[in-house]
């Protein structure tokens, strides 16, 4: 159940396995994936952020009523993980519903529904059924989170971000800009031409944790007037390391969803 959880939080998080597989370390890593931030030196030394790049921000920041995604997973672990298919479907500041496949038995096997104060986890293979609050979500990925931030990591906007602490710097190509809030340091890598995000880096406040996570996004397509990336990948890693590739198809903004979800009679609650 827990890699169900992994792959809904898929931006941030590593945590413990389903049945099917042994138990994972917590995560979160220092290896840079896809798009690298450049270590040589830069001229200017970081300022407060100007009106450039908080302008580049705001202009990427996805709006919507709802959306919904087919989402491919690849994930590589310390155990194997079978290639996953999540549909997600989102009714901003109300409701996210996910459903998991295992891609190349093309069956549901996790399904689960949120709402900005519970969680409800339905694991289909073995009929069970989990009631959580979203606290329960905090405590397994130990990481302190709401229902805003969570709907935003699914969809691509900027999370753990503190506008007020940001500075930026600028060369040819990038517009680096970093800020501090709880619980992490982020760093991230704007293209300086067209302000795409190409890359964000998450280092823990806390360095007793050394936690680090290395998101990478590309894949860049106009839909209905948003810039969204299409491929994301992603490193976690502690004392182990996760890579998630992320591959988004049938992306939909505003439709009319169906997010009804039932629990069978049958399941027994775990």
């Amino acid at each position: 159940m827990k890699y169900f959880i992994l792959i809904a939080l898929a931006s941030l998080f590593a945590v413990q396995s389903c049945r099917p597989v042994k138990a994972i370390n917590k995560a979160i890593a220092t290896k840079d994936t896809v798009v690298s931030i450049p270590s040589k030196n830069i001229e200017k030394e970081p300022e407060r952020m100007d009106e450039s790049a908080k302008l580049f921000i705001r202009n990427n920041y996805i709006d919507f009523k709802s959306f919904s995604a087919k989402i491919k997973v690849d994930v590589q672990a310390k155990d194997n993980v079978p290639e996953l298919t999540a549909n997600l479907r989102m009714i901003k500041d109300s409701v996210i519903w996910l459903s998991l496949q295992a891609t190349f038995l093309n069956i549901e096997v996790y399904r689960v529904y949120i709402k900005p104060d519970s969680v409800i986890l339905l694991n289909k293979q073995e009929k069970e059924v989990q009631y959580r609050s979203l606290d329960y979500l905090q405590e397994v990925t130990q990481i302190p989170f709401d229902f805003t931030t969570l709907q935003n990591m699914l969809i691509g906007n900027l999370v753990f971000f503190d506008e007020a602490t940001a500075t930026s710097k600028k060369n040819d190509n990038e517009l680096l800009v970093s800020s501090v809030s709880n619980p992490f340091k982020n760093l991230l890598a704007f293209n300086a031409n067209n302000g795409l995000l190409m890359h964000s880096k998450l280092d823990d406040v806390d360095v007793s944790r050394s936690r680090t996570a290395s998101m990478s996004y590309g894949d860049y397509e106009n839909i209905q007037g948003r810039s969204f990336a299409n491929k994301r990948q992603i490193t976690v890693t502690e004392k182990n390391k996760i890579d998630i590739k992320m591959s988004f198809k049938q992306v939909e903004f505003n439709k009319e969803l169906s997010v009804s979800f039932s629990v069978p009679k049958n399941y027994k609650k775990k």
